[in-house]
């Protein structure tokens, strides 16, 4: 293999990580404060009274699985399951 062909592949390469990395603490922030609040909204919720719902069962779910990205490291899939599971959470108020 050339020099310049494995240097064509590698610039991308190294370029795509540093903007993955650059991404991390402003992700890891969003992750653990969109979790952080979802975790105390499902507290409440079954403090009030619906903890049995479907919704309830499924933002729990979501968190779970968020505190596993959370700690994979992969903050994108963190906060999107912890937004979602606030979506969940809300809809246990309305009864759905």
């Amino acid at each position: 293999m050339s020099h310049k062909f494995s240097l064509t592949l590698l610039v991308p390469i190294c370029a795509a990580l540093l903007l993955a990395c650059a991404a991390k603490p402003e992700m890891r922030s969003s992750c653990a404060s969109e979790s952080d609040a979802a975790w105390k909204e499902l507290s409440l919720a079954k403090a009030k009274g619906f903890g049995g719902t479907v919704s309830y069962a499924k933002a729990l779910s979501l968190l779970t699985a968020a505190r596993t990205m959370q700690v994979a490291e992969n903050f994108d899939a963190c906060y999107n399951n912890a937004k979602d599971a606030r979506d969940y959470i809300a809809n246990s108020y309305k009864g759905q």
